[in-house]
């Protein structure tokens, strides 16, 4: 196991440099923007920044040889000018890499936040992030795990049909959809809920209210999706001959189930869950975007929404999105092993 874990993680970063390289020149060949600011004292800031970073050169006068318009032109009142220019890309590209590998620098906000660093900006947004998506899993996961128990274990009655029938509607819903009727019907016309994410200065009983409708929109489809697998996998589990075997023991039903079926069972139910926080995780932007939640997916929206992108800011949320992936994945493939002890990871016997 501990032989197949390092190679696993050899892997992921081996995975995720590449996913960022691409990322990388995907995003630079993007027309070249400027910092959007009308304050020059802050615009030379930017660009001097961005020249000891290694992105752009400046000229003292306009380079006529040079094939791309200047990034910016910033004249003082003493008459000296600065010419920016965007460096080649793979230029571009080396100067990124050694920054995050010697000084763990990602670059500065050009849009959002102008020169303020980019991994701070999605550091400040990302707990909000992950406090509404791991409320989320709370929620959905023994709900969804409880009803799919309960089809199971009640296979081919009204109840089983009931559960069954909700599941298909419900999880043909997408997230966003649930979250506009949610926002219509509890907050507008109900006066129940914060029609869009609060303020810092508002009461702790409207923050925590507010978590209410994105929580329960992006439970919806996760609770149905549970509710299936568990009861495929335990109608399964419950059909075999070794339970037949159990039950011919002696053991009673609820001890067959309880000591064998739900363990079995569980063996693919486990990495299921962390799959569906890694989808709940990415589909989260659209309905951050859409209640106003300051979180990062949020933030990747309006980064590249911009009539002018945020680059920066958008690799730093792109690996973080990467990270989340990776990470889950090899915590996904570990965890077989730990349900069942008959199941190890990277054995060649």
């Amino acid at each position: 196991m501990l032989k197949y874990s390092i190679k696993r993680i050899i892997l992921a970063l081996i995975t995720a440099f590449i996913i960022l390289t691409l990322t990388f020149f995907l995003v630079k060949s993007l027309p070249p923007r400027g910092v959007v600011t009308s304050d020059d004292n802050v615009r030379y800031a930017f660009y001097v920044d961005q020249v000891n970073l290694g992105y752009v050169l400046d000229m003292p006068s306009e380079a006529k040889w040079l094939a791309d318009e200047p990034l910016a032109l910033v004249k003082f009142d003493n008459g000296v000018e600065h010419w920016f220019y965007q460096k080649p890309v793979l230029d571009q590209y080396f100067a990124w890499l050694g920054n995050i590998v010697t000084k763990w620098d990602w670059g500065r906000s050009t849009v959002l936040e102008p020169n303020s660093s980019a991994i701070n900006i999605i550091f400040s947004r990302l707990p909000v992030s992950v406090s509404v998506n791991v409320i989320a899993v709370f929620v959905s996961v023994p709900l969804g795990i409880a009803l799919g128990i309960l089809a199971g274990l009640k296979k081919n009655t009204w109840i089983d049909h009931t559960i069954s029938t909700l599941v298909m509607i419900f999880i043909s819903i997408p997230s966003f959809v649930v979250i506009t009727f949610m926002v219509y019907i509890l907050a507008f016309k109900g006066g129940l809920l914060p029609t869009i994410w609060p303020t810092p200065d508002q009461s702790t009983q409207t923050k925590v209210l507010a978590y209410i409708i994105p929580v329960l929109s992006l439970s919806f489809g996760s609770v149905c999706g549970y509710t299936r697998f568990v009861r495929a996998e335990l109608c399964e589990v419950m059909s075999s001959e070794y339970l037949l075997l159990a039950r011919t023991k002696g053991l009673t039903k609820t001890q067959a189930i309880t000591r064998h079926a739900l363990r079995n069972a569980f063996v693919p139910i486990l990495p299921s869950i962390l799959a569906e926080f890694i989808g709940v995780f990415s589909g989260s932007m659209i309905l951050e975007n859409i209640y106003g939640i300051p979180g990062i997916g949020d933030l990747y929206i309006k980064a590249l929404n911009q009539n002018n992108p945020d680059y920066n800011v958008l690799m730093v949320d792109m690996a973080i999105f990467i990270t989340v992936g990776l990470l889950a994945g090899i915590i996904l493939d570990l965890s077989y092993g730990f349900i069942d002890p008959r199941i190890r990871m990277g054995e060649k016997k």
